[in-house]
C-alpha cells in the first residue's frame, strides 16, 4: 500500500534510511530508559522483573 504512494525512488531512499532510523530509535529508548525512572520501565522486562522484586 506504501508503494502506491512512494515511487521507486523514494522507496529505495526509504529502504536505505532503515538501519539509521533503527538505531537511533533504539538510542532514544535507551535514552528514555535512563532519563525516567527506569525501574518502572524496567519492571515490564521479564528477566529483569525477577530480579529487583520489593520486599
Amino acid at each position: 500500500m506504501l508503494s502506491r504512494f512512494l515511487g521507486p525512488r523514494y522507496w529505495q531512499l526509504a529502504r536505505n534510511w532503515l538501519p539509521t532510523v533503527g538505531m537511533w530509535s533504539a538510542v532514544g529508548s535507551v535514552g528514555l530508559v535512563w532519563a525516567t525512572d527506569w525501574r518502572l520501565i524496567l519492571d515490564w522486562v521479564p528477566y529483569i522483573n525477577g530480579k529487583f522484586k520489593k520486599d
